[in-house]
């Protein structure tokens, strides 16, 4: 348990099973998890409004909401702040930055999905949202989840990776190596009989019998 008992315990959501439900205000309206059916989402909080870091983030994620939009993705950004407060900070990310936020970010002040969600981390913050993000694919199962201290910010870039990576490994069957890009070569699953062994061995494009890479389809 938290050693803050002024914080609810902030259990962590697991891979490869549904994502917490959730309904809350948000910029765009009320929202629910259920809103999201059938799209791939990226869920991600922030500590605060109005802090540089996160000031950052929400610049970067804006920037790139177009090449998420292309994979089938929808942003969905997250902090305990009040719905005003995130009205106020997004217009002020516009008058100073010239960056409109295209998506939805929830007003969770009542901390209902940062506990959900294991947001809350104690040991770095007593009233904030840490920085996590989640994908959760279109039958709304978790597929990733990554936490960042506060002090640093995420690398968009990297989310839009994981993001190719899931959906590769959702329509091929494949997975993908260290540093893989789109387009690069990826893995077969590892052999799951004697039978499927052998015949690795036995192929010469095979590095091993558990290794074998194999291009994309359409690559």
């Amino acid at each position: 348990m938290s050693d803050h008992p002024s914080l609810p315990y902030s259990g962590l959501p697991r891979l490869g099973v549904p994502a917490p439900a959730f309904e809350a205000d948000s910029t765009h309206g009320r929202l629910a998890l259920s809103d999201f059916a059938g799209q791939w989402l990226v869920l991600f909080s922030h500590p605060a409004d109005f802090t540089p870091v996160c000031t950052t983030e929400f610049l970067a994620f804006a920037r790139a909401a177009d090449q998420f939009e292309a994979r089938g993705a929808v942003l969905l950004g997250l902090s305990i702040d009040s719905i005003y407060s995130h009205l106020a900070w997004l217009q002020r990310l516009d008058e100073k930055f010239g960056v409109k936020v295209p998506f939805p970010v929830l007003a969770d002040h009542d901390r209902a999905v940062a506990t959900a969600y294991g947001m809350l981390m104690p040991g770095e913050s007593k009233t904030e949202a840490s920085r996590c993000l989640f994908i959760i694919d279109p039958k709304g199962i978790v597929r990733a989840m990554i936490y960042y201290p506060m002090s640093a910010g995420r690398s968009i870039a990297e989310v839009l990776r994981l993001l190719d990576s899931l959906q590769l490994t959702t329509t091929q069957g494949l997975a993908t190596p260290a540093d893989w890009q789109p387009g690069d070569t990826a893995i077969e699953p590892a052999p799951r009989t004697i039978e499927e062994a052998r015949e690795r061995a036995s192929d010469p494009a095979a590095a091993d019998w558990f290794f074998r890479l194999k291009p994309p389809a359409g690559s």
